[in-house]
């Protein structure tokens, strides 16, 4: 039985979106008169791609079930796709093929003990592993210091764990907390839409996004851009409870799992020399006096 997803509007939406953003003039074409839509029109989209006209329409309409890779590609090049909108593309077509057996859902997996281990070992810089619906699933004492107000929200999930993308979009408290807010909520919408791309069978992520665009009009307008991000680095400024303003770097890195699951190991630190550093390391020494007042202590009777 073909198991697969109705992915039709995502496709036309996004195809559409991303012709909007060309000029002629960005890829070589003449333009002459007054023009009723903004960007390339499907026929320059076409004819860039090398493809028919009413080819390019149909697949623009979401057909794109049986479209070779080549024709994708051709298509990704004519609307000079970015590296991660062009995987998002070629995911979308994947997930579009008829199934010839039913496709098996992605489960959630216990992070190793070793993970842990190597989180816990980075005692200067937060560490934490996170899943593709952003849920928080592993994190060393850092961490859990530095987004104390994630971990404190109201927007906790189900099972316990925090969520970035339902703090950020959910919790007010996060307009103060992310001091660019709005990048913040552009790059959280943008990874979720990737990994939609990536794993359409995924209920629980579904749900995730059915709820954030229900509940918030942020949400609903980042999602209407299409924008997909796949990597995820950069310098991200938070203004904490404890230290302060604190400007980190941050980095993430694939750390594959059992059962075809790859989770976002994501590191924060501070340039050396400044005073984030000074106050990362503030907390730090906090978070770690914590952690020792936490321990059972064992002393004989």
């Amino acid at each position: 039985m073909d198991q697969r997803p109705d992915n039709r509007s995502e496709i036309r939406d996004f195809l559409a979106s991303r012709r909007a953003r060309i000029t002629p003039e960005q890829v070589g074409l003449p333009t002459s008169g007054r023009r009723r839509v903004p960007g390339l029109r499907r026929e320059e989209v076409a004819v860039l791609a090398g493809v028919s006209t009413e080819w390019y329409t149909r697949l623009e309409k979401g057909h794109i079930s049986g479209v070779s890779e080549d024709v994708v590609d051709a298509v990704a090049r004519a609307l000079h796709l970015g590296e991660d909108e062009r995987t998002y593309l070629f995911d979308l077509a994947r997930s579009a093929r008829p199934a010839h057996r039913t496709p098996s859902r992605r489960k959630d997996v216990e992070v190793a003990p070793r993970v842990q281990w190597l989180l816990d070992s980075m005692t200067m810089s937060s560490a934490s592993v996170q899943n593709g619906r952003m849920d928080v699933v592993a994190s060393n004492a850092l961490a859990g210091a530095l987004f104390a107000p994630v971990f404190a929200s109201e927007t906790i999930g189900r099972r316990g764990r925090a969520n970035i993308a339902r703090y950020i979009f959910l919790d007010p408290g996060a307009h103060h907390f992310f001091a660019d807010w709005d990048a913040a909520a552009a790059a959280t919408a943008a990874l979720l839409r990737a990994e939609a791309g990536r794993e359409p069978h995924d209920r629980a992520l579904r749900e995730l996004i059915g709820e954030l665009s229900t509940l918030s009009p942020g949400f609903r307008a980042q999602w209407a851009a299409h924008d997909v991000r796949i990597r995820h680095d950069g310098v991200k400024r938070l203004r904490h409870p404890e230290v302060g303003h604190l400007e980190l770097t941050y980095q993430s890195l694939d750390l594959p799992m059992s059962n075809r699951a790859v989770h976002d190991l994501t590191i924060y630190t501070a340039e050396p020399g400044t005073t984030s550093e000074d106050r990362l390391k503030l907390l730090a020494s906090l978070a770690a006096t914590r952690s020792r007042a936490a321990e059972p202590t064992n002393q004989p009777r």
